[in-house]
């Protein structure tokens, strides 16, 4: 079995396998433009490409793909061979750097907001070179942006690149105002916490609406869910060891640095964190992580649900995005050291945060809008839908101090003690964790907790990064005009704490009263996704966008309008699923069942007393009336959604989907719920939850 050092890194086109294969004056420019963002030349990309070419094929690859991340969410490859022809018989393997640096796609039959109509197809992807090609599946994958023929980004990855180079450009004007100025590049690092699902896939299999959507529209909880809180960092099934293990390998080979893995709170759900990497790159690896899991799955005979709420009534599934700032010469930014009083950079990037969140909140709220996130946001499992901010009590004093002016004492670290002799003590962290929180403070670097489990990071980063950037732009310009830096410094923090301090919250975000006081406070409570996507074009948010040339008003407006087509088209498939299944499945099996008990009960009736047929005629009763309440519903369902077909305006369409069509599906599914209680288990036409939850046993 080789070792972790052996595989790790083995698929990748890294700074390593570079060195070994270019010149060093080809290396030194491919790694400042990776560091530095410095552009490369024409001829360094044709001496970089033919590198990769020969490093490709010794590992039995024979074609490349342009690899990008269109708005769909997920990522996308157009597969070309290496070979060209020099004579009718023969061929020889090249790869030029035109081939390296520009290919092309259709633009029009991905999601384009009408940025693209179907007869302008040509669309581009441009390589990215400050993220490392790889192998995967055979493939040799270069990562790229994705635009469009008239330049617009119709991508993920764009808005998130050009979001890193603004936070760099602010925060060096920061940084130079503190006399940093041997930094020369700042930068994200991100570590995304993956949750996610394993069930059976010969069960899963029998269910069309696992299948379609990711997630069960039909279902009762069994008799044992979450309480007894017996899952929760258990030990690990064989079979999920293996799976694990094996995911763990496939990840090493590819660079990504999985590092934890554990069961999570809900039964068959599971957990795996990577080690920070820079945030283009950590973008890039959880897009592979999703992909790799599903796949690794199904070998192992298991199917892999990345669906945010795939069970209702229990636990869904998030992507913890814990995000920080630093620089090259390893200073992290947010991190507050022994005494944050009188670290005044930390506490000024803490302040560009704080100002960040409160002001563009309705910006981070709709970058985790999704239809899958509206069923987990606001349980008691996941942050409301009202953005707020984690410090714990001790960093909470310290802004109190700057806000008020008052003096403030460091307090002592505590040592914690267990009471047994033989066990050691150690040091007590300076503030408890939050897991109520939507963007908790824990330690050195914030971790926003309301993404999603099948989101790209790029979104929320994108608009973290930005709205940041924003703030230390602001924060620059106002400083540099001073004389007093440090009188100047700090009116800055405390003006800036008196304006935003309201998006401070440490208490429990999941309380009623918390949802009142946010009201008082002035925060939004966004709660569904239509809601949040009408704020991303506001005016405001437009001018962010242009300011900093992340993405032009029409680039915002059709990602408006992508985001509310991708809404609708969700609960569309979802309807129209449950609708297959209730006609095709529920509705005949339980008009079985009840001929059977009207069987049943006609002969008792000739052998029987009346008061031992109360069985029969009490659940035929019950599911008679079920199935006529269920087949008024799924007729009203069926017209709902061709109702919803004839609105022309996305906006409308969203919430026309969200206001009605929802609402109608949730009556369908609480009638079908009830007849599957009172219907023989097999006559029932699918898969329970016990039996999906439960569904990997050794």
């Amino acid at each position: 079995m080789s070792s972790i050092n052996e595989i790790f890194g083995c698929m990748v086109f890294d700074n390593t396998v570079m060195q070994e294969r270019l010149p060093k004056d080809i290396f030194k420019q491919v790694k400042k433009t990776k560091e530095e963002g410095v552009p490369l030349t024409r001829n360094v990309a044709d001496i970089v490409a033919n590198a990769m070419k020969d490093w490709a094929i010794e590992k039995g690859v024979t074609h490349f793909t342009h690899w990008f991340q269109p708005m769909t969410g997920i990522t996308a490859e157009k597969h070309d061979s290496f070979i060209n022809p020099i004579n009718d018989d023969q061929v020889i393997m090249e790869f030029s750097g035109k081939e390296l640096i520009k290919g092309e796609s259709d633009a029009s039959s991905f999601p384009s907001g009408g940025l693209r109509s179907t007869f302008e197809a040509r669309g581009y992807t441009a390589w990215d070179p400050t993220s490392n090609a790889f192998i995967k599946d055979g493939i040799l994958c270069i990562p790229t942006v994705f635009c469009s023929y008239t330049g617009e980004a119709l991508d993920k990855k764009t808005p998130l690149l050009r979001s890193l180079e603004v936070l760099n450009t602010q925060a060096l004007r920061v940084l130079k105002l503190f006399g940093l100025n041997d930094v020369k590049r700042v930068s994200t690092t991100v570590g995304p916490e993956q949750e996610y699902f394993l069930i059976d896939r010969k069960v899963a299999l029998k269910r069309r609406d696992i299948t379609y959507t990711g997630r069960t529209l039909f279902g009762n909880m069994p008799p044992k869910g979450q309480e007894l809180d017996d899952h929760y960092f258990g030990v690990i099934k064989t079979r999920i060891s293996e799976y694990m293990k094996d995911l763990d390998n496939e990840l090493w080979k590819l660079g990504i640095r999985a590092k934890t893995k554990h069961n999570e709170v809900a039964p068959a759900q599971h957990e795996l964190a990577p080690i920070y990497a820079s945030g283009n790159i950590a973008a890039d690896h959880n897009q592979l992580t999703m992909e790799i899991m599903k796949k690794v799955a199904d070998k192992h005979g298991m199917k892999c649900l990345l669906h945010e709420k795939p069970f209702s009534g229990v636990n869904g599934s998030g992507k913890h995005d814990n995000w920080s700032v630093v620089t090259d010469t390893g200073i992290n930014l947010l991190n507050p050291g022994k005494s944050p009083r009188s670290n005044t950079l930390f506490l000024t990037f803490l302040c560009a945060v704080i100002k960040a969140v409160d002001e563009y909140q309705d910006l981070l709220r709709m970058s985790v809008a999704s239809a899958g996130n509206d069923h987990r946001l606001g349980g008691d499992e996941a942050p409301p839908a009202i953005i707020s901010m984690f410090v714990g009590d001790d960093l909470a004093e310290v802004l109190k101090s700057i806000s008020d002016g008052s003096d403030y004492t460091e307090r002592a670290r505590e040592k914690m003690t267990s009471g047994v002799d033989a066990l050691p003590d150690f040091t007590k962290d300076t503030t408890d964790r939050n897991r109520t929180s939507p963007f908790a403070f824990t330690g050195n670097k914030f971790e926003f907790r309301m993404p999603g489990s099948s989101l790209s990071i790029s979104g929320p980063n994108f608009i973290l990064n930005t709205a940041v950037a924003e703030a230390l732009s602001q924060f620059a310009d106002y400083l540099e005009k001073e004389s007093d830096f440090d009188t100047a410094l700090d009116n800055l923090m405390r003006n800036t704490l008196k304006t935003h301090g309201r998006i401070i919250f440490n208490g429990n975000n999941y309380s009623d009263e918390w949802v009142a006081e946010a009201e008082r406070r002035g925060l939004l409570n966004l709660k569904s996704t239509p809601e949040a996507i009408s704020h991303f074009a506001d005016e405001k948010n437009i001018k962010l966008f242009e300011k900093h040339g992340i993405l032009t008003r029409d680039e915002v407006l059709s990602r408006s309008e992508i985001s509310y087509e991708n809404y609708s088209k969700v609960i569309n498939i979802e309807a129209l699923t449950m609708l297959e299944m209730a006609r095709q499945d529920i509705i005949p099996a339980v008009t079985k069942y009840v001929k059977l008990l009207c069987d049943e009960l006609s002969v008792k009736s000739n052998v029987c007393a009346a008061a031992s047929r109360t069985y029969e005629e009490k659940t035929i009763e019950l599911l008679s009336s079920c199935l006529d309440e269920i087949y008024c519903n799924i007729n009203k369902l069926d017209e709902l959604v061709k109702a919803a077909h004839h609105i022309k305006s996305a906006k409308e369409k969203a919430d026309f989907y969200h206001d009605s069509v929802l609402e109608c599906m949730n009556e369908v599914r609480r009638i079908a719920d009830t007849m599957e209680v009172h219907t023989a288990k097999e006559y029932w036409p699918f898969p329970s939850y016990g039996d999906l939850l439960f569904s990997i046993q050794e």
